[in-house]
């Protein structure tokens, strides 16, 4: 099972208050003489200006110079960290200062600052635009020096290469970045988002970026850590897309993070299921927004990944034709809590279900360039009260009750 993660625009500053040392960060600047207020805050800008640089240029003894000479177990992590960022394709890398809070006592004759930082960054030839990430920064006054002294996340969960070691590996069609991982099952993924992406493309016929950034981590823990949820939330899952819906072409290449384990359960076919649905995930975003329904969006991805393989309803539905002969048949469209994946697997399972079958009946019916005209339209809404109703009677010529209607027929004749 697959899933997308909508995250909307990524919020540039996190809104909760931390307490580092013994002060709390505030949504104001520090004021003050001396080191303090905007001379506090202009020491912490060329800090992290020299940081950024030394990333960028490779510079391991630059990089490390910025950090607390006193903060060895810190020094140690970053100074991993950094090598871990050695094989990936940086395009552009920047902290920016959002907020400072306040100051704090720190050993010696030292002083502590509670900094809200924005970490952006583009993978080269992948990323239109930065993606974004929050952190929450320590920051502290040594010896006439300002130095990083620790960090946390901040709210948008951790980076793949803070988890270990990146191997990259690269295809005709996409990237895949992975830690902890065989080579040759990286070179795999790689060679089936090669193929996912000319099936994608011929589904959805639309403009896109036609690439397609994979991540792997180590185990299910690390990928929930990356997607900043519990683990038990994607148990099961194989893999989940995060990106921002309704980006347009500027927004940041989305990213495809793998469940190494309930992907490796899988056989070759499912394994390519995985891949092109997900990347009709990518395909599909930028015409993606709040109005669009799961079952719609879900349902297109599953349908595009389906469109050429030639399974049956029977052998791509069984929960459904499960239910059928257990005489449960659906009477409704699966609702958005459908989708949960912390839910009843079979709940779940059937809800994809039915809504590739919604998506492959529109196909069938009304012809595949209205499928996609359909999705287009219902996503151009802005909110979701009436936008599937609106597109099904602009774009099909139905109501939304008669198409209701229509698939809960087209479903018990599918089996």
């Amino acid at each position: 099972m697959t899933g997308w993660r909508r995250s909307g625009r990524r919020a540039a500053c996190c809104l909760t208050a931390v307490v580092l040392g013994v002060q709390a960060l505030t949504g104001c600047d520090v004021s003050g003489g001396g080191d303090r207020g905007d001379h506090g805050r202009a020491a912490a800008e060329r800090l992290l200006k020299r940081w950024s640089a030394a990333v960028r240029d490779r510079d391991e003894s630059a990089y490390l110079a910025a950090v607390d000479p006193a903060a060895e177990g810190y020094r140690a992590e970053r100074r991993r960290v950094f090598a871990s960022l050695a094989s990936v394709p940086l395009a552009s890398w920047e902290y920016r200062l959002v907020r400072t809070g306040g100051f704090a006592p720190a050993a010696g004759d030292g002083r502590r600052l509670a900094a809200q930082v924005e970490l952006r960054y583009r993978l080269a030839g992948y990323d239109s635009a930065p993606v974004s990430t929050a952190l929450r920064l320590t920051l502290v006054r040594r010896d006439g020096g300002w130095y990083v002294a620790g960090q946390d996340a901040g709210g948008g969960g951790a980076q793949l290469w803070e988890q270990g070691e990146v191997t990259v590996v690269r295809g005709r069609r996409g990237i895949v970045l992975g830690v902890g991982q065989d080579p040759q099952r990286l070179r795999a993924v790689a060679d089936l988002v090669d193929r996912a992406v000319p099936d994608v493309d011929g589904a959805w016929r639309g403009p896109w970026a036609e690439r397609v950034v994979v991540e792997m981590p180590a185990s299910l823990d690390r990928m929930a850590a990356l997607l900043g949820a519990p683990a038990a939330n994607y148990r099961g899952i194989a893999a989940v897309t995060t990106g921002e819906v309704g980006g347009g072409p500027a927004a940041p290449a989305d990213r495809i993070i793998v469940n190494p384990e309930a992907y490796g359960a899988l056989g070759d076919f499912g394994r390519r299921i995985v891949l092109t649905h997900e990347t009709a995930h990518v395909a599909t975003r930028a015409r993606t927004s709040a109005a669009t329904p799961l079952w719609l969006s879900e349902g297109f991805a599953d349908w595009a990944a389906y469109r050429a393989t030639g399974r049956t309803a029977r052998q791509a539905a069984p929960e459904l034709a499960a239910a059928l002969e257990a005489g449960s048949a659906p009477r409704e469209l699966p609702e958005d809590a459908d989708f949960g994946f912390t839910g009843e697997a079979g709940r779940l399972a059937r809800a994809y279900e039915g809504g590739w079958l919604a998506c492959r009946m529109i196909a069938e019916r009304w012809g595949e360039e209205r499928l996609v005209a359909f999705y287009a339209a219902v996503g151009a809404r802005k909110k979701r009260a009436g936008a599937v109703d609106g597109a099904l009677r602009e774009v099909l010529g139905v109501s939304a009750g008669e198409f209701t209607q229509q698939w809960r027929r087209y479903v018990t004749d599918a089996f």
